[in-house]
């Protein structure tokens, strides 16, 4: 099967669990999830679900989709897709597939994300834990105030697909930090910090959502009077561009 024929059976996949699980709007995620508290020094949990290299797409798709699904307390998958399903979900090649998802639902569990329960005859039942990954119990975002949400059209579009973990990641970032705001907004080098993200994938997931046209990086001056001279990046995120396709590569 050619790479676009695994993307359009992925395609339709995401779509049928998205209708499934009768997602509409935003996919809430808790802001922890995303940036870390003010004075912790470790990654928070998303970041830490990107990296170590290539295994971070699969882990981090995996761990979004079961989240988009997995919508009524106790936050369950009682009938998950197996190794080949998740497979064909997630667009992966059918000879590695299932090994790379076996491999990371087994991460996932490890460090907490979810638990899994095996079940005679059937793949193991995925339940939710906390977004945190401190091994407590999951509660829905939305009851815990503000949250920071991703429009259900990132996965039955296929963004899911098509963006790297990198960009992914600063696309939640920049959800958090930029919160209602229309216009172009610094974020602060402070802030930035805790979200866990280098320097470098911070850049390659900037260009990669420009690229996209979701993002536009614009230099604008910062302060007050005396040094407004000083120009430095504000970002303003295009959301309505996830009502359509990516630019698939």
């Amino acid at each position: 099967m050619s790479p676009g024929e695994r993307r359009s059976e992925a395609l339709g996949y995401l779509r049928g669990a998205a209708d499934r699980a009768k997602r509409r709007g935003y996919i809430p995620f808790p802001p922890a999830f995303v940036i870390a508290p003010e004075g912790d020094g470790g990654p928070p949990p998303l970041a830490r679900l990107i990296q170590g290299g290539r295994g971070g797409k699969v882990r981090l798709r995996l761990y979004m989709c079961i989240t988009m699904m997995a919508t009524k307390e106790p936050f369950d998958l009682r009938r998950p897709p197996g190794p080949n399903g998740w497979t064909q979900m997630l667009g992966l090649d059918s000879k590695t597939g299932p090994r790379q998802v076996a491999r990371n639902l087994t991460w996932l569990a490890d460090n907490k994300f979810i638990d899994l329960q095996p079940q005679w005859g059937r793949p193991s039942a995925i339940t939710l834990m906390s977004a945190t990954g401190d091994g407590g119990v999951y509660t829905q975002p939305r009851e815990e105030g503000r949250y920071v949400g991703m429009p259900v059209e990132f996965w039955t579009r296929g963004w899911l697909l098509q963006l790297s973990p990198t960009a992914t990641a600063l696309l939640f970032a920049l959800r958090d930090a930029l919160g209602g705001h229309s216009e172009p907004q610094y974020i602060h080098t402070a802030k930035r910090q805790r979200y866990g993200l280098s320097s470098d994938t911070w850049t390659k997931g900037r260009k990669e959502l420009e690229a996209q046209g979701l993002l536009t990086v614009k230099r604008e001056p910062q302060g007050d009077f005396y040094d407004f001279t000083r120009l430095r990046n504000a970002y303003q995120l295009s959301l309505e561009r996830l009502d359509d396709s990516p630019s698939w590569s």
